[in-house]
Protein backbone atom coordinates (compact mmCIF):
# COMPACT_ATOMS: atom_id res chain seq x y z
CA UNK A 1 0.00 0.00 0.00
CA UNK A 2 1.34 3.39 -1.00
CA UNK A 3 1.90 5.75 1.89
CA UNK A 4 2.91 9.39 1.87
CA UNK A 5 3.46 11.02 5.24
CA UNK A 6 4.10 14.75 5.45
CA UNK A 7 5.77 16.51 8.35
CA UNK A 8 7.47 19.79 9.12
CA UNK A 9 4.56 22.18 9.07
CA UNK A 10 3.98 24.71 11.82
CA UNK A 11 3.80 28.36 12.75
CA UNK A 12 6.41 30.69 11.32
CA UNK A 13 6.79 34.45 11.12
CA UNK A 14 6.58 36.15 7.77
CA UNK A 15 10.01 36.08 6.17
CA UNK A 16 10.93 32.89 7.95
CA UNK A 17 11.60 29.38 6.67
CA UNK A 18 10.22 25.88 7.01
CA UNK A 19 11.17 22.56 5.49
CA UNK A 20 8.43 20.09 4.74
CA UNK A 21 9.18 16.39 4.37
CA UNK A 22 7.24 13.67 2.61
CA UNK A 23 8.24 10.15 3.55
CA UNK A 24 7.20 7.56 0.97
CA UNK A 25 6.66 3.83 1.21
CA UNK A 26 4.75 1.03 -0.40
CA UNK A 27 6.20 1.02 -3.90
CA UNK A 28 9.07 2.39 -5.89
CA UNK A 29 8.85 6.08 -6.67
CA UNK A 30 12.07 6.27 -8.66
CA UNK A 31 10.21 6.34 -11.97
CA UNK A 32 7.49 8.77 -10.90
CA UNK A 33 6.85 12.43 -10.39
CA UNK A 34 6.25 13.81 -6.92
CA UNK A 35 4.38 17.01 -6.25
CA UNK A 36 3.55 19.45 -3.51
CA UNK A 37 0.15 21.15 -3.49
CA UNK A 38 -1.48 23.48 -1.02
CA UNK A 39 -4.98 24.48 -0.07
CA UNK A 40 -5.96 27.57 1.87
CA UNK A 41 -9.39 27.93 3.52
CA UNK A 42 -12.06 28.69 0.96
CA UNK A 43 -9.71 28.13 -1.96
CA UNK A 44 -9.06 25.30 -4.37
CA UNK A 45 -6.04 23.08 -4.06
CA UNK A 46 -3.19 24.56 -6.06
CA UNK A 47 0.06 23.27 -7.46
CA UNK A 48 3.25 24.39 -5.74
CA UNK A 49 6.14 22.30 -7.06
CA UNK A 50 6.99 18.99 -8.68
CA UNK A 51 10.09 16.88 -9.10
CA UNK A 52 10.88 14.00 -11.40
CA UNK A 53 12.45 11.45 -9.13
CA UNK A 54 14.66 9.88 -11.79
CA UNK A 55 16.65 12.96 -12.80
CA UNK A 56 15.67 15.65 -10.31
CA UNK A 57 14.00 17.91 -12.87
CA UNK A 58 11.71 20.41 -11.19
CA UNK A 59 8.82 22.72 -11.86
CA UNK A 60 7.36 25.50 -9.72
CA UNK A 61 4.36 27.74 -9.70
CA UNK A 62 5.36 31.33 -10.38
CA UNK A 63 4.49 32.64 -6.93
CA UNK A 64 7.11 30.46 -5.19
CA UNK A 65 9.95 30.58 -7.70
CA UNK A 66 13.15 31.72 -6.06
CA UNK A 67 11.75 31.08 -2.57
CA UNK A 68 10.83 27.38 -2.49
CA UNK A 69 12.99 24.41 -3.45
CA UNK A 70 11.77 20.86 -4.00
CA UNK A 71 14.28 18.05 -3.66
CA UNK A 72 14.47 14.33 -2.99
CA UNK A 73 16.67 11.98 -1.05
CA UNK A 74 16.85 8.61 -2.76
CA UNK A 75 18.35 6.82 0.21
CA UNK A 76 15.59 8.01 2.52
CA UNK A 77 12.75 7.78 -0.03
CA UNK A 78 11.80 11.27 1.02
CA UNK A 79 10.82 14.41 -0.84
CA UNK A 80 11.37 17.84 0.67
CA UNK A 81 9.99 21.31 0.18
CA UNK A 82 12.29 24.01 1.52
CA UNK A 83 10.28 27.19 1.94
CA UNK A 84 12.11 30.48 2.49
CA UNK A 85 10.93 34.08 2.71
CA UNK A 86 7.46 32.90 3.66
CA UNK A 87 4.57 35.25 3.04
CA UNK A 88 1.10 35.43 4.52
CA UNK A 89 -0.32 34.09 1.28
CA UNK A 90 1.76 30.90 1.66
CA UNK A 91 -0.33 29.82 4.64
CA UNK A 92 -2.24 26.66 3.77
CA UNK A 93 -2.39 22.93 4.27
CA UNK A 94 0.40 21.45 2.19
CA UNK A 95 -0.05 18.06 0.57
CA UNK A 96 2.48 15.68 -0.90
CA UNK A 97 1.37 13.73 -3.96
CA UNK A 98 2.77 10.94 -6.10
CA UNK A 99 2.10 10.23 -9.72
CA UNK A 100 1.60 6.77 -11.16
CA UNK A 101 4.47 4.36 -11.67
CA UNK A 102 6.49 5.12 -14.80
CA UNK A 103 4.89 8.52 -15.17
CA UNK A 104 7.56 11.20 -15.55
CA UNK A 105 5.43 14.22 -16.39
CA UNK A 106 5.93 17.32 -14.23
CA UNK A 107 2.21 17.99 -14.13
CA UNK A 108 0.59 20.89 -12.33
CA UNK A 109 -2.84 19.20 -12.35
CA UNK A 110 -3.89 17.57 -9.10
CA UNK A 111 -5.87 14.89 -10.91
CA UNK A 112 -2.65 13.67 -12.51
CA UNK A 113 -1.47 12.39 -9.13
CA UNK A 114 -3.00 9.26 -7.66
CA UNK A 115 -1.56 9.08 -4.15
CA UNK A 116 -1.82 11.77 -1.50
CA UNK A 117 -0.61 12.40 2.01
CA UNK A 118 -2.78 13.66 4.82
CA UNK A 119 -1.41 17.20 4.69
CA UNK A 120 0.54 19.42 7.04
CA UNK A 121 -0.51 22.88 8.17
CA UNK A 122 1.66 25.91 7.51
CA UNK A 123 0.68 29.09 9.32
CA UNK A 124 2.42 32.40 8.69
CA UNK A 125 2.18 35.13 11.30
CA UNK A 126 3.22 38.75 11.50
Amino acid sequence: QVQLVESGGGLVQAGGSLRLSCATSGRTFSRSTMGWFRQAPGKEREFVAAIRWSDGSTRYTDSVKGRFTISRDNAKNTVYLQMNSLKFEDAAVYYCAAGPLDWPILSTASNSYNSWGQGTQVTVSS
